[in-house]
């Protein structure tokens, strides 16, 4: 039986609640995210998982943060082989060799990005935890691009589950928007924001910082800020690791594009639970901020910049705060004023011992446009492999650090690049760049001219607060008990 692990907020305000309580929570009530109150330790475990299927593997990793006494392993095995069963490769996340490194393709999900990992799961579990409860739920969240298609992807059709996206107007791609706004299925509002990503986020927390409202519309999270996407993620790493060292005898490095310090935060996990990682590299855009932090122990804001690789144009990043609960020992009092002070100054610093332990934890490299550009060309001149431009950032964080790290000189050691998007989700960067014609996939290229839907509105919580209110009945949040009540009071009465 897995053990009950509890969870509890990084600011303190919530302790002890079960895996159930923690996906539904989203943002916790004091502002917090959600983080298990401890880490499993596979270490003397692991090896065993080795010839597992992907989905039989996510089984086991999802096991040791859910109790059986919340999913029976029956259901959970169930849930975890629906999820995978919608990838067009039998390995779900395939490594390709590459020059001397490897590339963990994330892209054979329904929306061709990595996103779909985690929220196909996701949407599942939603689904089976308010089929069992008999209840609602109103998704909410933001996008700079993939999250939005694979969220909706993840939701879209399921019982009992109403999902709102809110998007930057302008700053995503062609694709990801024709992705997420053709999709016409009832439960389904994309939301246009005339602002940037950061704008989006803002709204998203304000809303769910409102606890009433975010307790009448029964709010859920598909962001990462939902700790159950960062959980689903751990699985690719421990897989990637045994398909390529079937002998489980080497070590192993990932160089991760990120932006929101999810799919990054998931590796933490990983390597904190006993995957022998060697290097974790934080690879970013021109939004450095990761990056200034990890070299100079500054997480100052910046105004974000417009990039070819839009889904990692952010200027805050929401996950980074469960590293930095870890990196203060767990002290969620400090981290909650660090947190109050950053949103009032923008500022948030560290330095002496407390910088060294980050930089043991994390490497860091920021890639320009000028590095994307580069390094899309020069993997489609000598290797004939097309990178989406996200990719090509995890690729040139590794090149910059190849001398430092001196990861390729490494006995008995391989390099990954997790491959973040198809090349075809950002054709035109990659045409401009490099000349070649992207093949789209059959599902992407019938995007182009479908049918759309969406909203747009002003950079305000109290218009998207609107939105959901006249999109959600209020009705179908109460029971039907009550509300066969409420229909029969006078009209004036319901006003």
């Amino acid at each position: 039986m897995a053990p009950a692990i509890t969870y509890r907020s990084t600011h303190g305000g919530a302790t002890g609640l079960s895996f159930e309580q923690a996906v539904f929570e989203g943002l916790a009530p004091d502002g917090g995210l959600m983080v298990p109150e401890t880490v499993p330790d596979v270490s003397k475990v692991y090896k065993s998982w080795s010839k597992l299927k992907f989905h039989e593997l996510a089984f086991e990793v999802a096991s040791l943060y859910c109790s059986t006494d919340e999913v029976p392993a029956e259901d959970l095995r169930s849930l975890m082989q629906r999820s995978y069963k919608t990838f067009d490769h039998d390995e779900v996340v395939p490594s390709i060799k590459v020059n001397d490194l490897w590339v963990m393709e994330l892209f054979h999900g329904p929306t061709f990005a990595f996103k779909d990992v985690a929220l196909q799961a996701l949407g599942n579990l939603y689904e089976y935890f308010l089929k069992r409860n008999g209840k609602r739920l109103t998704v909410l969240g933001a996008t700079s691009g993939d999250t939005g298609g694979a969220a909706i992807y993840g939701m879209r059709g399921k019982e009992n589950v109403d999902c709102f996206i809110l998007f930057p107007e302008g700053r995503v791609s062609h694709i990801q928007q024709q992705q997420m706004t053709s999709v016409l299925d009832d439960n389904v509002h994309c939301v246009a924001i005339k602002g940037t990503f950061d704008d989006c986020q803002d709204i998203v927390k304000e809303l769910f910082a409102d606890l009433d409202f975010k307790k009448q519309y029964a709010l859920g999270a598909v962001n990462s800020i939902n700790w159950a996407r960062i959980m689903f993620q751990i699985t690719y790493y421990f897989y990637t690791y045994f398909k390529l060292f079937p002998s489980l005898d080497g070590e192993i490095s990932f160089s991760v594009p990120t932006g929101n310090f999810g799919d990054i935060l998931a590796g933490y996990y990983a390597k904190r639970m006993g995957l022998p990682i060697k290097h974790l590299i934080v690879a970013t855009n021109s939004n450095d901020i990761l990056h200034r932090f990890f070299t100079q122990g500054k997480y100052d804001k910046y105004p974000v910049k417009q990039t070819m690789s839009p889904s990692m144009d952010i200027g805050i990043s929401s996950n980074f705060e469960r590293y930095l609960y870890d990196l203060f020992d767990h002290d969620a009092t400090r981290l909650s004023k660090a947190m109050q002070d950053f949103k009032t100054t923008g500022k948030l610093h560290v330095e002496g011992e407390e910088l060294k332990r980050a930089q043991k934890d994390f490497a860091s490299a920021c890639a320009t446009e000028k590095h994307q550009a580069e390094t899309i060309r020069q993997y489609q001149d000598k290797f004939n492999y097309t990178l989406c431009p996200h990719t090509a950032c995890g690729i040139s964080a590794a090149e910059q650090l190849r001398g430092s790290l001196k990861w390729a000189s490494v006995r008995n050691h391989a390099m990954v690049v997790l491959g973040t998007a198809h090349p075809g989700k950002f054709a035109d960067n990659v045409i401009e760049t490099t000349g070649v014609q992207v093949k789209l996939p059959p599902a992407l290229d019938q995007l182009m001219t479908a049918k759309t839907r969406y909203q747009v509105l002003n950079n305000s919580s109290e218009e998207v607060r609107h939105a959901i209110e006249s999109n959600v009945q209020g009705f179908r949040l109460f029971p039907s008990s009550l509300w066969s009540l409420i229909r029969k009071l006078p009209c004036c009465a319901l006003r």
